[in-house]
């Protein structure tokens, strides 16, 4: 470390790579272990099949094993070189070592990405257009952090997804937090207790809001991840959840117990939980949409109290959810007390553009109309070079995951959209390098 520099993690295979020529594929690693988006990301190993490629998964700093100071890498004065301009700085010069070692330096390089590493993807196109061909931003909600978005979009769009199973499943959720929050006002908390099987007996106000962020957080993955077939992404969960928790939700009169049961579908998938631990479960964070669990929920907060803005609150109107609010104030609040920094809200319009990309090319977005953050991205295409898909019957980048039999027909029909356009990229950057060689 004495040199101020730091092991990044990435994986390589070569083994579809057609050496010295073939293109490079590119995943941006994002909020997590790398394993866990290259095992959920099998549409790039198919790709890179098809097309003779490199294929490359870069771990982000301060996630996973790339862990710049080790176990202090979260301490206050060790954080900060925690941005996303400096993680996409580390993919840049990731992408022109390896290319020179590979020999590989007139190989088109592709970057791809799903979600906040979709985000990635799309600023590595814009900021790096030397070392960077093309990008395939899949569910990337890079207008929403922006601070573009309605903060009431998010949470309404999660509860869509039920309401469009059966209207009444979104009445027995609403009606169920109803129940919840009468017994909170009672503050009959040994009746909330059993009813969830807490394992330790709430006693607070704050106490019941952990236990409304926990079941919320559950419904919002349940909609992120409503995959057509099980899935081992982010915890484990069954085909079509929004589905199963409906039928949960409306299976008999005890609402409570409906209540507590859907959420398990997320937190108890084993089955070999005996209560639920309020505050191990689930940690309340800058990402009301839940920061995860461990140290790679550390490196997201501070994310979230810094460039990316989620600023989201359901409100019990126009959502199923109890209302929370997190604004602005609440959002600088809560991180100059936990990280002792003060968000930068309007820092990523300027920085990446925010939603003036006409200028940009070689983008493509891909959106499923099922995932709550769809519709903070970009759903229509801007030029014929920012093409925008959306996917009718698509959870969150469904599009990256491998071919499924469950699969609907709009993925693969989306799949084979963006294999050709990456084929034209890929191609027309050959064509330009070869005209380039003979001047």
């Amino acid at each position: 470390m004495g040199n101020g520099t730091f092991l990044q993690r990435y994986l390589i295979t070569d083994e579809y790579w057609k050496a010295g020529y073939g293109p490079i594929f590119f995943y941006t690693g994002n909020e997590g272990d790398i394993w866990e988006f290259a095992l959920n990301t099998g549409f790039l190993i198919e790709l890179a099949a098809q097309q003779d490629a490199l294929l490359i998964f870069a771990e982000h700093r301060y996630y996973g094993k790339s862990l710049p100071f080790g176990n202090n890498s979260f301490n206050l004065d060790k954080i900060g070189l925690l941005t996303v301009e400096q993680a996409i700085a580390d993919y840049a010069v990731m992408i022109s070592m390896l290319k020179h070692e590979l020999a590989a330096t007139d190989c088109p390089v592709i970057v791809f990405g799903g979600s906040y590493g979709g985000m990635l993807s799309v600023y590595m196109r814009i900021k790096y257009p030397n070392l960077v061909t093309g990008a395939l931003a899949a569910s990337a909600p890079i207008l929403s952090v922006a601070g573009l978005g309605d903060p009431g979009q998010f949470f309404r769009d999660v509860t869509s997804d039920f309401e469009n199973i059966v209207p009444e499943c979104r009445d027995a959720v609403k009606g169920a937090f109803h129940q919840l929050k009468e017994l909170g006002e009672l503050q009959d908390y040994m009746k909330i207790q059993s009813a969830f099987t807490l394992c330790k007996r709430p006693s607070s106000a704050q106490d019941i809001q952990q236990l409304n962020g926990l079941l919320r957080n559950a419904f919002t993955l349940m909609a992120m991840l409503d995959y057509p077939y099980s899935t081992h992404f982010m915890g484990n969960m069954p085909a079509n959840p929004v589905k199963v928790a409906c039928d949960t939700m409306l299976r008999g009169a005890d609402l409570l117990a409906n209540l507590r049961d859907s959420a398990g579908i997320v937190y108890n998938s084993s089955g070999v939980l005996t209560c639920f631990d309020l505050n191990s479960l689930f940690v309340k964070c800058a990402d009301p949409t839940g920061c995860g669990l461990g140290f790679n929920s550390l490196a997201w907060d501070y994310q979230a109290c810094t460039e990316i803005n989620l600023c989201y609150e359901s409100n019990n109107i126009t959502d199923m959810f109890p209302a929370m609010t997190f604004s602005e104030t609440e959002r600088m609040e809560y991180c100059s007390k936990r990280w002792g920094v003060i968000p930068r809200p309007d820092w990523l319009k300027i920085q990446f553009w925010g939603n003036a990309l006409s200028t940009a090319s070689n983008i493509i977005f891909s959106n499923g109309d099922l995932d709550p953050w769809a519709n903070g991205g970009v759903r229509k295409s801007l030029s014929s070079a920012l093409i925008a898909i959306n996917i009718s019957g698509g959870a969150h980048h469904l599009d990256l995951r491998g071919s499924n039999d469950a699969d609907p027909a709009s993925v693969i029909k989306a799949r084979k959209t963006e294999a050709d356009l990456i084929t034209y990229w890929v191609q027309t950057a050959r064509t330009m390098r070869s005209k380039q060689h003979l001047l």
